[in-house]
């Protein structure tokens, strides 16, 4: 007898334990909101090139360039600046022989001062080529507008899985998994560099003025909820 009965309180056992880890009156559901952010922070890089026959006095120009560019950006507290790729390569001519060589080197600069950027950029552009700018969000502001976007997400989930538990006649609900996800925004593939304003230093070489655009920031609060 006890043969037949342990068996069966084992099964009853099992069955309500798999009743209970199994899910029911379960709603995954996804809520999401976006913000169209003024891009605040332009990344800009100088590029310097020389080619020359003797591969010291290629070295000489490219470090002169650098240590140049470095004592200008020096002079602008609100423009962070940082050396970038720095190269000395051989270029080939007739017979695969090494005709010339070609010095490459980059300044990396990053600012929220728009107007000190493009002074910093109009005065280095006298020696040096603007290889790329974009805009984006700096990092600082990112933080601080997701955390303020995570928010609104969170209250907007729950005034769903409030709607839903209402609609479908539970009388509450409690979270099963709440998850957070954010989409930060790209910076500008297409910013526009508007040249106006007064003509400094070279007169040939007028201080850009940029329009940064905007960004769009996403945050996405998924979950599941328990009806009961």
């Amino acid at each position: 007898m006890l043969r037949i009965i342990l068996p069966c309180i084992l099964l009853f056992i099992n069955l309500q334990a798999h009743a209970e880890s199994d899910p029911y009156n379960r709603v995954d559901f996804q809520i999401e909101i976006s913000r169209e952010v003024d891009n605040d922070l332009l990344v800009a890089i100088m590029s310097f090139e020389i080619q020359d026959k003797q591969p010291i006095l290629v070295a000489q120009k490219v470090n002169t360039a650098i240590n140049n560019a470095a004592k200008k950006a020096s002079a602008f507290s609100k423009v962070r600046y940082r050396s970038g790729n720095l190269n000395t390569r051989p270029v080939y001519g007739k017979n695969n022989q090494v005709d010339a060589w070609r010095g490459y080197a980059e300044m990396h600069l990053e600012s929220q001062d728009f107007k000190d950027a493009s002074e910093l950029i109009m005065q280095l552009q006298q020696h040096m080529q603007l290889a790329s700018i974009q805009f984006t969000v700096a990092p600082e502001t990112r933080a601080q507008i997701e955390n303020e976007m995570i928010i609104e997400a969170i209250k907007k989930f729950q005034e769903r899985a409030s709607v839903i538990h209402t609609t479908m006649g539970a009388s509450t609900y409690k979270n099963i998994r709440l998850s957070v996800n954010n989409v930060g925004g790209m910076p500008n593939p297409h910013p526009k560099a508007i040249v106006r304003g007064a003509m400094a230093m070279d007169s040939s070489i007028p201080v850009p003025e940029f329009s940064a655009g905007e960004s769009r920031m996403v945050v996405k609060v998924s979950g599941i909820i328990e009806l009961q």
